[in-house]
């Protein structure tokens, strides 16, 4: 399960950086710095599948090592071929949706100026400023859902670390913990 795990977590590190990358290098090299309205959906849209789906899945693997340190007996049960398939993909799904959910939010927004962002990389911060109607709203929602997404990431995360230290903590013997 680690290694297929990790297999996800690279592609999704790759797709991070191929979203970014090939447009700063080509605006280097053509020596602009502006980014199309369409392609800036896409990148943004990208960007967050790749970054939500990371969290998602670092989630899943620190309860992959919480089954692997504090239940090792049940290991091959709960984490079966099946199981880590539906984990997987259900951090993909989340992180779809989550990207959905922000670019749909973003991209409603009316736009008064030119629809060419003047950067490499499509982030919220100037297409807020670009929109013409009050995004406080916009602005609200996003961060919500994003602060309420990470936090539940994070605490999974810190309760399985926790939960493994305790296991690790509870063996006698120190050469057993080491």
């Amino acid at each position: 399960p680690m290694f297929f795990f990790l297999v996800n977590l690279s592609i999704l590190d790759l797709g991070s950086i191929s979203v970014t990358v090939p447009k700063s290098m080509a605006n280097s090299l053509l020596n602009t710095r502006s980014i199309s309205y369409p392609a800036c959906v896409t990148q943004f849209f990208l960007f967050l599948v790749f970054i939500s789906t990371d969290l998602a899945l670092l989630t899943v693997m620190a309860y992959d090592r919480y089954v692997a340190i504090c239940q090792p007996l049940h290991y091959e049960q709960v984490m079966n071929r099946g199981a880590c398939v539906q984990m997987a993909t259900s951090a993909w799904i989340a992180g779809i949706i989550n990207s959905a959910l922000h670019t749909a939010n973003i991209f409603r927004l009316p736009f008064c100026q030119s629809k060419d962002i003047d950067q490499f990389f499509c982030e919220i911060p100037p297409l807020l400023k670009l929109a013409c109607s009050d995004s406080d709203l916009s602005e609200l929602g996003l961060l919500t859902f994003s602060v309420f997404l990470f936090l539940n990431c994070f605490v999974l995360i810190i309760v399985s670390y926790v939960q493994i230290f305790k296991a690790v903590m509870r063996i006698p013997s120190e050469q057993g913990r080491h």
